[in-house]
């Protein structure tokens, strides 16, 4: 018979201390020497160091051009750049996703026009893009949401057919396999976030990754002019000097150094958090209500470090029990579960109303043609609009100990079996979501 639930006055399931498991990201002797080092040095502001990271970086993805940025929300906007993004020029993006997957497209002066996310994948839904591609579409931003690789064979298709680039966003899936391709090779280009929440943390930077040195050089004259000796197109040369985009987008060396040690310490890394992942999903194989976000075994498909690791909800198997009341009965248990994910971005007063430009009208149809109208109202994309109730947060093991991932899952499972215990004061409503997965969470009980 399964115990009172905590959140009515039973024990908890969690007892043990959780140590280091949660504990990221890892800092080591090393980590610290090579930052020591740049300071020591003096070169905090240099370049030798970022150009070995990126060697490393691109060297990882079997990819020939990596360019450190300062934030990923920077590598983003380059590759925006990089692929020719411009004055009245749409992207298409899927709405759930962190706002740098599309914003950094305003300043270009283009806009986007976002699609429906699979609510299996929670990755851009393929079969909502093509007929959304107009004349003044430029790119595809595929974003690998919460690490699951998207699917980027049939997006590829959609791209090669309309001649339009892919950006790839892998700021969540850092390692991962899409059919045994890493992810951020598959695309024209690709854009990481590593900032100190990701899963391939080097502190706050970003990279660009392409085989295309048009892409790479455009992104070197927007944002990099001390590196303008490395420009050989005619059109960029004639320019060089001062940074086109009036930004300076350059990686700080402390983090480039971070990042070299990193190359060595995240496969291993990456490896542990797989195995202690699949270890608590295996545990709750029979549990009803709850589902794992995880592709197929021997897909060839991975979820690299597992980057804001998540889970279905499935009401309907557990009597209509909100995820909401679902979530804080797990709390309460002493594990960890925050319901919903990224909000749907379409929905947000600056893809609908904002003129932050000041050019009299609302920056996202402000560089459209007279009468174009692209913005999407509530009721526009229902998958995204929905997924609220759908999704949650859960533990986030960066280390394979069995006998405190058993006492999580052990959380987990005696409030999925014990649902119709919470049924009758469910007064739980799911919020709408954060607009960011890193930050933590509004609302943490125990």
């Amino acid at each position: 018979m399964t115990e009172k639930l905590a959140i009515l006055g039973g024990p908890k399931s969690v007892l043990s201390d959780p140590g280091d498991i949660f504990t990221w990201p890892i800092i080591t002797d090393e980590i610290e020497a090579a930052v020591l080092r740049v300071l020591r040095d003096g070169t905090m502001s240099g370049l030798d160091v970022t150009r070995e990271f990126e060697a490393g970086f691109a060297a990882w993805h079997q990819m020939t051009y990596a360019l450190g940025h300062n934030t990923g929300t920077a590598a983003l906007q380059g590759a925006m750049y990089g692929v020719g993004v411009g004055r009245g020029d749409e992207i298409i993006c899927p709405s759930i996703t962190y706002w740098a997957s599309c914003m950094p497209v305003y300043a270009l002066g283009g806009t986007v026009v976002f699609a429906d996310i699979d609510p299996d994948s929670l990755c851009i839904d393929p079969n909502d893009i093509e007929h959304r591609i107009t004349e003044r579409t430029k790119a595809i931003v595929v974003v690998h949401y919460v690490a699951m690789p998207a699917d980027m064979d049939a997006i590829m298709a959609i791209a090669n057919r309309h001649n339009i680039k892919v950006i790839e966003d892998v700021s969540h899936a850092h390692g991962a396999l899409y059919k045994g391709r890493m992810t951020g090779t598959i695309g024209h280009a690709a854009a990481f976030s590593l900032m100190s929440g990701k899963s391939f943390a080097c502190g706050e930077a970003g990279m660009l990754l392409t085989n295309d040195r048009e892409i790479h050089e455009r992104a070197i004259a927007f944002g990099h002019y001390a590196r303008h000796g490395e420009l050989t197109f005619a059109d960029l040369e004639s320019g060089a000097g001062l940074p086109w985009g009036g930004h300076k987008y350059r990686m700080h060396q402390l983090s480039a150094a971070v990042g070299l040690e990193q190359l060595k310490l995240y496969p291993d890394q990456m490896a542990e958090i797989d195995q202690a992942m699949r270890y608590f999903w295996e545990l709750l194989d029979d549990v009803p209500g709850i589902a794992p976000h995880q592709p197929p075994p021997d897909s060839g498909t991975t979820m690299g470090g597992w980057y804001a690791a998540t889970g279905h909800y499935r009401s309907e198997q557990l009597g209509g029990l909100s995820v909401a009341r679902f979530a804080a009965a797990v709390v309460d248990e002493g594990s960890k579960c925050f319901p919903g994910c990224n909000r749907a971005l379409h929905l947000h007063p600056v893809f609908n109303d904002t003129d932050i430009y000041r050019q009299g009208r609302p920056t996202r149809i402000a560089n459209l043609p007279d009468g174009v109208d692209i913005r999407q109202p509530a009721g526009s994309l229902p998958v995204s609009e929905g997924i609220q109730a759908r999704v949650f947060r859960l533990p986030w093991f960066r280390r394979y100990r069995p006998k405190l991932i058993e006492e999580h899952a052990a959380a987990y499972r005696k409030v999925a079996e014990s649902y119709a215990d919470l049924l009758s004061d469910d007064t739980e409503t799911a919020d709408d979501g954060r607009w960011g997965l890193t930050a933590a969470p509004r609302r943490e009980r125990g």
